[in-house]
């Protein structure tokens, strides 16, 4: 099924269902009213939210009405926990995944501004691929992880350059370099993807377009070194994971380059970052050339 978070002007919006062709949806007020609650208690509401797609899909739904992306927040406009890694080895050469702490006090819809103070801190997006997870505990396996993956979306996990040599360089990683992560409009379950969803990894092109532009397409399920249930795994070594915790990829990345990039700093050096004005769209196509998770449409705004 895929799921939407609609606004309502409430800080987590109200939960909706979305039809398989992304043109119509229904809201799940009746079964459960956000989607942090439905992964509060998946085994007892995923079941309602999977008949009421089947009405939806099926033409049946009583209160169906037309999907607007502009209209949805990120699926988790907050999340308990934000942990993006670096799965693909021509992004990074590590024998282990190397993942960092993002903020998850707000996180970005589909179609909201990446607002900026200024340009020159170097604005770069990262489009990837992340996973929402139920309940996992300290010392999970990869086996456990793969089993307690809910949904996927898409994100842009946007970076600021020229920010990040300095606090790299104090020792305690990212945290002005890294602003708000945007979302996909759509969070899927992995049996909506069908063969495009295994081994632990998604296996379909990222398309990435800066400023019209169609500058990356490269494939999620090619070269990631470690899989969603190692990243996963990574987390749980000294902690506890709770239902709605976001973990992501990291920037798409392919040894063929003829594939182009998913972030700025994988492009050919000296290529400009971001400017005002900017926009990015990133979106991932099924076999059949239709959209799976929505597209995330965003424009580069000063503060």
């Amino acid at each position: 099924m895929k799921l939407a978070t609609i606004k309502d002007g409430s800080r987590d919006g109200q939960l909706a269902v979305v039809s398989r062709d992304l043109k119509s949806a229904h809201m799940a007020d009746a079964i459960c009213p956000t989607l942090q609650a439905a992964l509060d208690d998946w085994a007892f509401i995923a079941p309602q939210l999977e008949a009421l797609t089947a009405q939806l899909n099926a033409g049946q739904a009583r209160r169906a009405f037309d999907f607007d992306p502009a209209q949805c927040m990120a699926p988790l406009p907050r999340a308990f926990q934000l942990a993006i890694g670096a799965a693909y080895l021509d992004h990074v050469e590590l024998e282990e995944p190397l993942i960092y702490q993002g903020g998850s006090g707000e996180l970005l819809g589909p179609t909201d501004d990446i607002v900026l103070a200024h340009e020159e801190w170097g604005i770069d997006f990262e489009a990837g691929v992340a996973v929402i997870v139920d309940d996992l505990p300290m010392g999970a396996t990869p086996d456990e992880a793969h089993g307690r993956i809910r949904l996927l979306m898409l994100a842009n996990d946007v970076s600021l350059r020229k920010l990040m040599p300095a606090e790299l360089a104090n020792g305690f990683g990212f945290l002005q370099s890294k602003p708000a992560t945007g979302f996909s409009p759509l969070a899927v379950t992995p049996d909506e993807l069908g063969e495009s969803w295994r081994g632990g990894k998604l296996h379909l092109p990222l398309r990435s377009t800066w400023n019209g532009h169609l500058v990356g397409q490269p494939d999620a399920g090619v070269d990631m070194a470690f899989n969603f249930p190692q990243l996963i795994a990574h987390l749980c070594k000294s902690r506890k994971l709770r239902a709605g915790s976001i973990v992501g990829s990291g920037a798409v990345s392919n040894k063929d380059a003829t594939l182009g990039y998913s972030s700025i700093a994988d492009a050919e050096p000296d290529t400009p970052f971001m400017r005002f004005g900017d926009t990015i769209r990133i979106e991932m196509l099924d076999a059949k050339g239709k959209s799976v998770f929505g597209a995330i449409e965003q424009t580069v705004r000063k503060a």
